[in-house]
């Protein structure tokens, strides 16, 4: 049960602000918005506020917001002047208007991850809580509890300064780690190894490593209104970069396709156990997911607002728009491709439960 309110939530924030987007552009361009609707199918809630019609809809699987003249080939009777028709707009209006959902998205995980900072960051305290026996810690004389003050003359403030020290010297160079341990302070002197390991794409990659684990200690800190918007920006850009890099991945093959792609089920299952996590880690999943909303709204798929774009795109630089039955055909292709995904994903999601992977 926590699973599914966890998930309607998440669904709920992610196609309010982007539909949002798509809403508040069009009204900026002064377009006629017919209705505005979170899910699909018959409404379970309605109400017009001016011209626009809003909607709860039974299906929670997306949303939707219908402009007046978006779709010529249906009649659509209005009081709306016919002069505030989407098709009717400039095409770097429409364009604008189309690219607002992904941007939208952009712009809740980037607000999300300014809170967070402003809020609180957990940051993991370089306090050793295991060592591995037989690792050059171990044979270095490191014992656990030990606090790592720096590496090679660098101040370590937290557990995540750590690995990229490390990497950097890797196993042809002696590393400096000054130790506190108890009322004590020195110097222990280790060479790192190289091992074999799998990293975030499942790809297994050499790795220096010199076999300690964290203790789990935390601490919070807190940054200021300048710090929060650097780390907001920072922070989306790393999950963008990331998701960059998995799809392209997922597209040459280097990525097992079954492995990394999941669906509402998935989604549903990570957002209960965030939620029973706390706060911080279940808004920063949002603004994951919202991260990857965004792009995958943004491929070149007809039906996606990536779609729109690329006619817009090709409208702009023919100075003529596809119309007809090239445009209809190109839909058609593009809801069997997403129908398939969708179908495919739901699919792996049913599998890993299947293989309680």
């Amino acid at each position: 049960m926590t699973a599914l309110m966890a998930f309607l939530i998440v669904l709920g924030i992610l196609i309010f602000f982007h539909e949002l987007g798509h809403f508040l552009v069009a009204k900026a361009n002064k377009v006629g918005v017919l209705k505005f609707s979170l899910g699909f199918g018959p409404a379970i809630l309605k109400r017009r506020i001016g011209e626009t019609e809003y909607r709860l809809s039974a299906i929670p699987l997306g949303g939707y917001v219908k402009m007046l003249g978006e779709n010529e080939s249906e009649e659509e009777i209005t009081h709306i002047d016919p002069k505030r028709s989407f098709a009717k707009k400039r095409l770097i209006s429409k364009a604008s208007i189309v690219a607002a959902g992904p941007i939208a998205n952009f712009v809740l995980a980037f607000a999300i991850y300014c809170i967070i900072a402003w809020i609180g960051l957990p940051a993991i305290l370089p306090i050793i809580g295991e060592i591995q026996k037989g690792s050059p810690a171990y044979n270095a004389g490191l014992l656990k509890g030990d606090k790592i003050m720096s590496i090679d003359g660098t101040q370590i403030d937290s557990w995540q300064s750590i690995s990229p020290i490390i990497q950097g010297a890797g196993e042809d160079k002696t590393i400096d780690i000054t130790i506190e341990r108890g009322s004590r302070t020195f110097i222990i002197h280790v060479r790192p190894k190289i091992t074999k390991m799998k990293n975030i794409f499942g790809e297994e990659v050499d790795k220096a490593v010199i076999g300690i684990s964290p203790s789990g200690d935390i601490k919070m800190e807190r940054l200021g209104p300048i710090g929060g918007i650097q780390y907001g920006l920072t922070q989306t850009y790393k999950v963008i970069e990331i998701t960059c890099i998995a799809l392209w991945k997922i597209l040459n093959g280097t990525i097992n396709i079954k492995e990394s792609i999941g669906g509402p089920i998935m989604i549903a299952q990570v957002s209960g156990q965030t939620f029973k996590a706390g706060l911080l880690p279940f808004f920063s999943m949002i603004a994951f997911i919202s991260i990857n909303l965004a792009l995958i709204n943004l491929l070149p798929i007809p039906i996606l607002d990536g779609g729109h774009l690329l006619l817009f795109l090709i409208e702009g630089i023919t100075g003529k728009p596809i119309e007809g039955k090239p445009r209809e055909i190109a839909q058609q292709i593009g809801l069997f491709v997403l129908i398939l995904l969708m179908v495919f994903a739901f699919y792996n999601d049913i599998i890993r439960i299947i293989s309680n992977r």
